[in-house]
């Protein structure tokens, strides 16, 4: 993708870092989704409840923590066996689970995907990662990757593929490339994960929320109002200014100047 032949203003460069060390934080976590996977300590269960939190990551952040935590609840907050011993009786307890167009029909799916992958897979991340290079440029492939795997199941709904988005599509992803900051992102500060390995900050995506790119226009880092994946990729492209090794930390920076504009 071509490159902006602006240089980004130094005072925007200036606001950016001071943002990021504010709201870098642990106290960012509790007002976050990110505080559902925080709940854990075991990688699979970090993994699976982060999936979930970023999946229901729509909407009032309030309501995206409580829905998360009542599905931690529903499988007795211990995810991964949940996801490896289920049984059928335990499942038609979800029958009434929703979340905005999330229901149950999505729900199990996904549910019956985490338990066929692990039956293979020790992490999650293989899901992404298969096929993925340390030569691509960004994850793009690693989205392809998991978009394919979860609908790789006999009669798997066509009505979670709007839940899953894949890059192939033109979305930007913005739900499963803030899961992937969590999974990779090697952060000193404690707010992301870092348990993955096969992926590098680099390569991430920006995840494009509306609070992300109102700000990032403000800012002057992108111009186009589409919020769709050559624009995450731009927004990403101009982060490597700042950071080429780090790029989507300033998500944090960004987001949080647009939710907390005060």
């Amino acid at each position: 993708m071509p490159q902006s032949t602006t240089a980004i203003d130094p005072g925007v460069i200036q606001l950016l870092n001071q943002q990021l060390k504010r709201f870098n934080q642990p106290t960012f976590i509790e007002k976050d989704p990110i505080s559902i996977p925080h709940a854990f300590s075991h990688q699979q269960d970090i993994e699976i409840a982060g999936l979930f939190a970023a999946l229901f990551a729509w909407g009032n952040r309030t309501t995206i923590i409580l829905k998360s935590k009542a599905l931690m609840k529903q499988m007795d907050n211990a995810p991964y066996q949940f996801i490896k011993g289920h049984t059928d009786r335990d499942l038609k307890k979800l029958v009434d689970f929703k979340h905005r167009t999330f229901n149950a029909t999505d729900l199990l799916h996904l549910i019956r995907f985490l338990h066929h992958h692990y039956q293979h897979h020790e992490s999650l991340e293989t899901a992404f990662t298969e096929g993925f290079s340390t030569h691509d440029e960004t994850t793009e492939g690693a989205l392809v990757n998991f978009h394919r795997a979860c609908f790789s199941l006999e009669d798997s709904p066509p009505r979670t593929r709007k839940h899953i988005s894949t890059p192939a599509s033109g979305s930007s992803c913005k739900r499963l490339n803030m899961f992937l900051r969590w999974m990779v992102r090697r952060d000193p500060s404690g707010v992301d994960f870092g348990i993955w390995k096969g992926i590098r900050s680099d390569q991430l995506v920006c995840p494009l929320d509306i609070h992300v790119q109102r700000v990032a226009v403000q800012l002057g880092l992108i111009t186009d109002q589409k919020s769709d994946w050559k624009t995450a990729v731009a927004l990403t492209h101009r982060l490597k200014e700042l950071d080429p090794h780090d790029p989507v930390k300033y998500d944090i920076a960004l987001f949080s100047m647009g939710a907390n504009p005060a």
